[in-house]
């Protein structure tokens, strides 16, 4: 019997958390996929920008874009200093 594992378009999920008095963040979450361990660095990041993008497009507390945005470049910046 051959069994499939259907792994999910995007591998991590990005939330913000925090409260008006404090900054917000960006939190990753991995989705459950089979090859988890064998990541390097820039994968993780270029995840990392992936679920930001997706989060963007679908937050609208201005708040919250912002901190999303602050996330990208300093992510983006991160990638630069990788290569």
């Amino acid at each position: 019997m051959n069994i499939a594992n259907a792994e999910a378009d995007c591998d991590m999920v990005a939330k913000t958390c925090g409260c008006k008095e404090v900054k917000r963040k960006v939190t990753y979450l991995f989705v459950d996929s089979s090859h988890n361990l064998c990541r390097d660095k820039r994968d993780i990041i270029l995840s990392e920008m992936q679920a930001c993008e997706k989060l963007l497009k679908y937050t609208r507390d201005e708040n919250e874009k912002i901190a999303i945005k602050e996330e990208v470049a300093e992510l983006k910046m991160t990638l630069d200093l990788l290569q």
